[in-house]
């Protein structure tokens, strides 16, 4: 298939580019410049320098595609203009068209639970409250339409979990870790999550809503003694708040632990190594 991937150099967006073209699918990646497009170049796509959020440059593109992926995301507060954007455009493009459009959500949305399914209710924090009502207008329109929700991404050392790692120690040397610690993060190695991104947007029907998940869900205390050796101290609510803002800490706070069966029964099979044993291994360690 011609598809078009949005962050195509980005963090989630350039593992999901090695997976589609080890797959033999060609990759048209908008970017912003042209460092971006020789990035992506390099990496095997056809890179078109551009604006997603300018639906009269991006529907035209996607309208030349027989599917897209959006995994691109502006990590500040503009979030919910730039997704709507983004929206806008896909719809514009892909509606009645039976063309797959891929979108990314996000697993904050749904709030605290030990069990998440992709039918636990939303009960997200302030930071990505916003995210229901672009979901909800995709949902509306005649798309067909796939929405991925990350779990906690990891791997090359990158992604929130590095955040632990860089946290302040005590006088003790003790590693702070966020909240009490007891939160538990369902998480997702990088790479896995690309091959399950291609497998949605090859599947012969859309699949709504779909976890992807791991199914190993670390306490935020187990990840930070797997960075300091053991050594880890409480933090506290409110002193992470204040560290990294109110609506960050908050969502890093909530208790979730899930399985992904949903996407297991594509066919999906998680394969790399834990957030855990890829921290014990180095993995992070030069990050």
């Amino acid at each position: 298939m011609k598809i078009v991937l949005t962050g195509a150099t980005g963090y989630i967006g350039s593992s999901v580019l090695a997976a589609l073209r080890a797959r033999g699918h060609e990759v048209i990646a908008p970017v912003r410049s042209e460092t971006a497009a020789q990035k992506a170049t390099a990496a095997g796509a056809t890179a078109v320098v551009g604006d997603i959020t300018d639906a009269a440059w991006f529907a035209p593109l996607l309208a030349e595609a027989d599917a897209a992926i959006h995994t691109a995301a502006p990590g500040d507060d503009t979030a919910p203009q730039f997704d709507g954007a983004v929206a806008d455009a896909a719809i514009a493009a892909f509606a009645g068209t039976g063309k797959p459009y891929v979108h990314t959500g996000g697993l904050w949305i749904h709030g605290p639970s030990d069990d998440l399914t992709e039918e636990t209710p939303f009960a997200p924090p302030a930071l990505v409250a916003w995210r229901e009502q672009v979901e909800s207008r995709l949902a509306g329109a005649d798309l067909v339409l796939s929405i991925v929700e990350p779990g906690i991404v990891y791997g090359a050392g990158a992604g929130i979990p590095a955040l632990l790692g860089q946290a302040p120690r005590d006088a003790e040397g003790h590693l702070t870790v966020i909240g009490e610690g007891t939160q538990h993060w369902a998480t997702v190695h990088v790479d896995d999550l690309a091959d399950l991104y291609v497998r949605v947007v090859e599947s012969p029907e859309p699949v709504g809503r779909i976890l992807g998940l791991s199914g190993s869900n670390p306490t935020v205390a187990e990840i930070g003694a797997a960075f300091a050796d053991g050594a880890v101290v409480p933090e506290g609510l409110e002193a992470s708040r204040a560290r990294l803002g109110a609506a960050f800490a908050d969502a890093l706070m909530l208790d979730q632990q899930g399985f992904g069966a949903k996407a297991r029964a594509l066919g999906w099979t998680p394969s790399r190594p834990s957030l855990i044993e890829e921290i014990r291994a180095g993995g992070y360690a030069a990050h």
